[in-house]
């Protein structure tokens, strides 16, 4: 796995001219690519996450109708800001810019942003004890003869014994997962078409910067907030989006960008329901608790990058290409150990669980040292509902039927519905929001 290391450089690079893959749908940040497009129908869209948002911004772009509605009271989504805790902001949503070859990458290329390149080793929590090597490799989900089960079945397949449990855990973490959830096999054909590259990046600033100034802050104008969606009827011609209050918006054509968690949910309605294999589609997806906890100390005593905790499988010194005189550490917890944190039901309990495990690690360092905790829940957020979607068992062809357009009026975007193997990054949510807007204004079959 090379995707989401959790890793990271403190020497600076500037992007450079970057070359977009064919698969990636080139110059999507580009007029030229809709010269000979033409679509004159208002288009409604349904959430201001990164897809939402992008797809608002090539509408504006080619003079075409829109507006975006958000459930929420902020734009953005899964992307987030923290200010003031720290001496430097810190993305409390998605963090890591994976590869450089993307739609993304190339408008950081064209505005000169300033990247961390993300390179620092891994440590891990092994048999009580930090170690920078494992007597084994436990990276070993990748390959075209990987059964449909789970990652920790695999992982004990393979000869893993329970030592491993929790670096395993990390792994799939990384994915959002947990690792009895996650499916090798489908895992790993959902990422074949991956071409960005295999670096990840930071930003100087913040992902949710970069993203607000060079998108969201154009189509922000065309943004309702607090905005919830109760119901689409697409019975006739013109599609009637409902919210909760009873307004009902019109639109030719709608796209619907919500977190796939909320499609599963079906917390917005459909009329007619939406075709069977598209809802069974849905309920195949894997989307599930995840938080980011960062944890702010008097002096660093911790690795830049440890996995393995029971508590927490992924401890990242987030301070790492920022500038900054602060000492924050980053617990990363998806999956069942989300879920165990998110039980505890309070801040302290939640912080206190990952104080007394980084004590275990450190030897008593962490609560002497302990200034601030800051965490962001995801797990039963409203409107979002979870980290990402992840491939489970049994996934087969979801992604690519869930991101099927429904009679030609109703088109899907996000994360989840990215088939060129992005999925789970905003480059995919961003590649997934110029499908929709090019079969949109193309007039796909449904």
């Amino acid at each position: 796995m090379n995707r989401r290391k959790f890793v990271s450089q403190a020497a600076w690079v500037s992007a450079g001219s970057l070359f977009i893959s064919p698969l990636l749908l080139p110059g999507c940040s580009a007029k030229d690519l809709f010269s000979g497009m033409n679509y004159e129908g208002r288009v409604l869209i349904i959430g201001a996450g990164a897809a939402g948002l992008y797809a608002g911004y090539l509408l504006k772009m080619n003079g075409i109708d829109f507006t975006i509605v958000e459930a929420g009271a902020e734009v953005g989504g899964r992307l987030g800001k923290l200010t003031g805790f720290a001496d430097y902001d810190i993305d409390t949503g998605a963090q890591w810019m994976h590869g450089r070859h993307h739609i993304l990458g190339d408008l950081a290329a064209k505005a000169g942003t300033m990247l961390t390149r993300d390179e620092t080793a891994l440590s891990y929590w092994f048999n009580q004890q930090i170690v920078d090597a494992l007597p084994r490799d436990p990276f070993i989900f990748e390959g075209e003869a990987l059964p449909d089960i789970s990652f920790r079945d695999y992982a004990h397949d393979q000869g893993y014994g329970p030592e491993y449990d929790n670096i395993i855990e990390a792994i799939a973490g990384d994915q959002g997962a947990a690792a009895s959830a996650l499916s090798a096999y489908w895992n790993y054909k959902d990422e074949e078409n991956w071409v960005s590259g295999d670096e990840d990046y930071k930003f100087r600033a913040t992902y949710f910067d970069f993203f607000y100034e060079h998108v969201a802050a154009q189509v922000i104008g065309h943004v309702r907030l607090n905005s919830i969606v109760s119901e689409v009827d697409y019975t006739s011609d013109t599609v009637a989006v409902t919210l909760s209050g009873g307004e009902v918006l019109l639109a030719d054509k709608v796209i619907v960008t919500v977190p796939v968690a909320v499609l599963k949910l079906e917390e917005i309605l459909f009329s007619p329901r939406l075709p069977a294999e598209k809802t069974e589609a849905f309920s195949r997806f894997g989307m599930g608790p995840g938080m980011k906890v960062f944890l702010k100390f008097t002096h660093k005593f911790y690795s830049d990058n440890l996995l393995g905790g029971a508590v927490c499988a992924a401890y990242i010194d987030d301070t790492v290409g920022k500038v900054t005189q602060d000492h924050v550490l980053m617990a990363f917890v998806m999956g069942d150990q989300a879920a165990a944190l998110h039980a505890l039901g309070s801040d302290e309990a939640i912080t206190q669980a990952l104080l007394t495990e980084l004590d275990l690690v450190y030897n008593g360092q962490a609560s002497p040292a302990w200034l601030a905790s800051s965490i962001h829940d995801y797990t039963d957020r409203p409107f979002i509902r979870g980290a990402y979607g992840y491939s489970t068992v049994g996934m087969g062809d979801a992604r690519s039927v869930a991101a099927r357009p429904v009679d030609n009026k109703i088109f899907f975007a996000g994360e989840a519905m990215n088939t060129n193997g992005h999925h789970q990054t905003v480059q995919g949510a961003v590649e997934s929001a110029c499908k929709a807007v090019i079969d949109l204004i193309d007039g796909v079959a449904p």
